[in-house]
């Protein structure tokens, strides 16, 4: 019977295939005594071969879709599939205790966790417990005779269906088969939303219910335009949603016209539009929609999608794959923005009560100089080849800021004094996400060449909430006078200074949010770039004059984020703007 469900809109665009559930089967089981255990190894050995058998087939694929370097992890799985001290161990449990598979493998797999989590002076050996985590969960899948979830190995077209999505998950989907996603939890600014965009696939995220409603092959409808998902739609609504798929794809080719004009307003003042990525990859997107800048390149994601640290010359090729790619035009790369919602299996980090006011980005950096150290020295070497700027996260004070500015050039210095080209124009700028840097925007502002404002925790911080918790997510308001008048005060700091002001926020790319910041003069707008188009769309429609008196409305007159975005719709109205 069909059913819809309302949630959020997080990646604009239609999907109308299959569901495909990305969710965890019960792995549970009982533990019972075996008269023959013969067979009960025979059981055993032959689900070790159906395992072997079924990574191989996601190993290849892997390597197909994501690279070498991602597959590596799917070879390590296969070397304890036939290391005999591992299998050879299980077997042994079966016939000397006479128990079943799933038992003696939770027992022995326990054992192997305990040994190479006990190797604290072995790093590399640590992280092998992962490994066995994850071939032990797929052996007593088999042993159940459940599926195990595997993004990579979809091989035809689906939506997925899931809890919630992270950014590992995200970074695995292919967008060939995925056509778009919808997650029971969620917002627009998380990461999986994020990336959606990045992909151009529609996401509707939020909609609290969606794995329990759903069964694998359903067909369903992902509605990214007003965050609607329907299971097992009628033909009539099947037909509407394809209808209206096609229009937004019109209205895109439309869009696509404006690919290699100025980012202009309708009285020739220009703004640069930007573009934020999280792999080089993304670079084709950034290209296709016309982007002036990558006003954010998210380094994180190099970290999260390897085994292990990556070192200075993955991290200098990287970053020089995509300074290289925007042929002069600049690229602001964020360093490291590790901790609050995103981990690393390989870097033990203690455990925190409040992770996103804990120890996070720049003071993580700070606290393991040696692996910021690697990343700066790449990224001073990657400089030569084109207009790079250096931006620092979360900084909440001064002495934060010198502190990555003194080490920033003791790198530079060393590279220099070994003779290695460091490039001319380097810019150095820092996040403004921390209320307590917008507050003293003015002060920054005398100690880099630009700012770049972080909506999506600068409101979290703002408003005390967390962005990735659906019971206070009402309280994301980037239309709220209190987060407007830092974002103000934020640019009038910088301009007041001398240097110029963007964002990299999810703010920058919304259509009510827009025209308020083209009231404040902010400089750069940097988005995903599925929104680049739109918003310069949206830009040569406005008249900076006609608008001129919105900012201080909106910071100073109206008192609720929904007065602002009234404000903004009665205005564009008025101009006789189409948004």
């Amino acid at each position: 019977m069909t059913k819809t469900l309302q949630g959020i809109a997080a990646s604009d665009g239609i999907a109308v295939a299959p569901a495909y559930l990305l969710v965890e089967p019960d792995l549970s089981f009982s533990k019972t005594s075996v008269s023959d255990v013969d067979s009960e190894v025979a059981r055993f050995k032959k689900v070790v071969s159906e395992s072997t058998a079924e990574l191989e087939k996601v190993r290849d694929k892997a390597k197909e879709t994501l690279g070498e370097d991602e597959a590596q992890v799917f070879d390590a799985h296969l070397l304890f599939l036939s290391d005999p001290e591992f299998t050879g161990a299980i077997e042994n449990e079966i016939k000397n205790q006479k128990i079943n598979a799933e038992a003696a493998l939770d027992e022995t797999a326990q054992k192997f966790i305990a040994i190479f989590e006990g190797m604290t002076d072995n790093a590399y050996m640590q992280e092998r417990a992962a490994d066995v985590r994850d071939v032990s969960k797929r052996i007593m899948a088999h042993l159940l005779g459940v599926s195990l979830p595997d993004p990579a190995s979809i091989d035809h077209e689906v939506v997925v269906i899931a809890h919630d999505l992270t950014p590992s998950d995200t970074a695995q989907l292919n967008k060939k088969y995925v056509k778009g996603f919808i997650t029971d939890i969620g917002g627009r600014t998380a990461h999986s939303a994020i990336m959606a965009r990045s992909l151009e696939i529609p996401a509707v995220v939020g909609t609290n219910t969606i794995t329990k409603d759903v069964k694998n092959g359903q067909m369903v409808i992902a509605d990214g335009l007003d965050g609607v998902a329907i299971i097992d739609p009628t033909e009539d609504q099947v037909k509407q949603y394809t209808e209206k798929g096609e229009a937004f794809a019109k209205q895109k080719a439309e869009w696509k016209k404006l690919k290699d004009e100025p980012s202009v307003t309708a009285n020739g003042k220009h703004y640069t539009i930007a573009a934020n990525i999280g792999t080089p990859d993304d670079m084709k997107g950034v290209l296709e929609n016309g982007a002036e800048a990558v006003g954010l390149y998210r380094t994180e994601f190099l970290y999260m999608d390897s085994s292990d640290f990556p070192s200075e010359e993955d991290q200098f090729e990287a970053y020089k794959k995509v300074i290289e790619g925007m042929n002069g035009k600049q690229v602001i790369i964020r360093t490291c923005d590790i901790g609050g919602d995103k981990h690393l299996d390989y870097w033990d980090l203690p455990e925190e009560m409040n992770p996103f006011l804990g120890v996070r980005a720049i003071r993580l950096s700070m606290q393991y100089k040696d692996i910021f150290r690697t990343q700066l020295r790449a990224l001073l070497r990657a400089s030569a080849y084109g207009s790079l700027g250096i931006m620092f996260p979360m900084i909440g004070t001064l002495d934060e800021l010198r502190e990555a500015k003194k080490i920033l050039k003791e790198e530079k210095d060393k590279l220099v004094a070994d003779g290695v080209k460091v490039g001319d124009n380097l810019q150095v700028g820092m996040m403004i996400e921390v209320p307590a840097a917008a507050v003293l925007a003015d002060q920054f502002a005398k100690e880099v060449d630009f700012f770049s404002i972080g909506t999506n925790d600068l409101i979290q911080y703002t408003m005390a909430a967390d962005r990735g918790n659906d019971n206070v997510s009402y309280l994301y308001q980037p239309y709220n006078p209190s987060v407007l008048r830092l974002i103000k005060h934020t640019i009038d700091g910088a301009h007041e200074n001398g240097i110029w002001c963007g964002m990299c926020g999810e703010a920058a790319g919304d259509n009510i949010m827009f025209p308020i910041l083209l009231s404040m003069g902010l400089d750069e707008y940097s988005m995903s770039a599925t929104s680049i188009l739109r918003i310069r769309s949206l830009m040569k429609q406005i008249n900076t004059e006609d608008i001129k008196e919105l900012a201080n409305k909106a910071c100073y007159v109206s008192e609720t984020y929904e007065e602002n975005e009234k404000l903004v719709e009665e205005t564009m109205k008025k101009l006789g703007i189409n948004y």
